[in-house]
């Protein structure tokens, strides 16, 4: 039976661990923490420690799913680097509930000549604490009695922690610069008070194998947070016509499932992710600038677990890539009457390295 239930605790809580993952200018942000407080199922501890560690480099834009390759060969493509270190502690209730508190902290860099206007290229950066988030979950049939299979269910709130108007410098000619608040996609936070709602599964065919799911949605309703788009300069009339001269305060969501292997002290799997970042948001409204778009994702990975130590690798490989019409695109469109979609750039792969302690 305690080899079942470590089998669980894997499947649950290190598979599970991942964020919701920043993909370049789509600013899905990090979930703030791990999308399962499933660790508990190990009903020996009292209390966890998670540390993610996630990496990527953005640099392909697209336009829907055509990729603008024109910007790579005529090097006018924003790259950005991003590395977020999200820092979880979980309270360990009984076997069917548990608390959780995440801190992700950033340090985001991007690289561009638009914003700098085509003097050269530039780059500007953001660092510091990003947008902390509480959550509780429950299992529906504790699952010390019920190791085949579970549902968990967790409620969380996002708290507005984070910058949301960060601010560097932008050159404006080749003697002077222009403080002003950085690209939405490197802000350290939202600006919105959120809730969050998670949906966890598992279903063990064996004690070696079983099959996992994950569904995660971020409900913002503040539609925007007043930091203006134009980098310390004035707005453009366009912009202030179709909502994009301020950020928006969007949703965000993610679902994967797949399946894992158990061999030894290792854990192997495999399976597809979804992330998005709306066009519309379940509650409020939808105006101001954002870039709404979706990755769909391979997503391999590997942990190593020790009797109160968990490793993981995880490298989920971009496989379609969706940069969608956004509010002010839509409004453009029917002002101009010329189709107007704007671009965003993605990453190939996003790496994730991370452990897990037990107490």
């Amino acid at each position: 039976m305690r080899k079942i239930i470590l089998a669980i605790f894997i499947l649950t809580s290190t598979l599970a661990y991942q964020n919701l993952l920043a993909q370049g200018c789509v600013a899905i942000r990090s979930t703030g923490g791990f999308c399962a407080g499933g660790g508990h199922v190990d009903s020996l501890s009292k209390w966890q420690i998670s540390v993610n560690n996630r990496y990527f480099r953005s640099f392909r834009h697209f336009v829907g799913t055509e990729e603008q390759k024109q910007r790579i060969a005529q090097g006018t493509n924003v790259i950005n680097h991003q590395y977020t270190m999200d820092m979880g502690i979980y309270r360990i209730l009984n076997p069917r509930w548990s608390l959780m508190l995440d801190v992700p902290i950033e340090a985001n860099s991007r690289s561009s000549l638009y914003e700098h206007a085509n003097l050269g290229r530039f780059t500007t950066h953001s660092f510091g604490i990003g947008d902390i988030r509480l959550a509780a979950y429950a299992w529906i049939v504790d699952p010390v009695k019920m190791p085949k299979a579970n549902i968990q269910v967790g409620l969380g709130l996002k708290l507005p922690t984070g910058s949301y108007n960060y601010s560097d410098y932008f050159h404006t000619t080749d003697s002077t610069t222009r403080l002003g608040p950085v690209d939405q996609s490197i802000q350290l936070g939202d600006g919105g008070t959120g809730i969050t709602l998670e949906l966890n599964a598992y279903y063990n065919i064996s004690h070696t194998v079983g099959f996992y799911g994950n569904f995660y949605y971020l409900s913002n309703p503040r539609e925007v947070n007043a930091t203006s788009t134009a980098r310390g300069g004035t707005a453009s009339a366009s912009a202030v016509k179709n909502g994009s001269d301020v950020m928006s305060v969007p949703d965000q969501w993610m679902a994967r499932a797949g399946i894992s292997v158990t061999t030894g002290q290792f854990n192997f799997s495999a399976g597809v992710r979804d992330e998005c970042l709306p066009v519309h948001d379940l509650v409020g409204g939808s105006n101001g600038f954002r870039r709404p778009g979706y990755i769909i994702s391979a997503e391999p990975g590997v942990t190593y677990v020790f009797p109160k130590l968990s490793l993981y690798a995880y490298v989920p490989v971009a496989l379609v890539r969706n940069r969608t019409q956004s509010q002010p695109d839509k409004i453009s469109t029917k002002l101009t009457g010329k189709d107007t979609h704007g671009d965003a750039a993605f990453a190939d792969y996003v790496v994730n390295i991370g452990m897990n302690i037990r107490f």
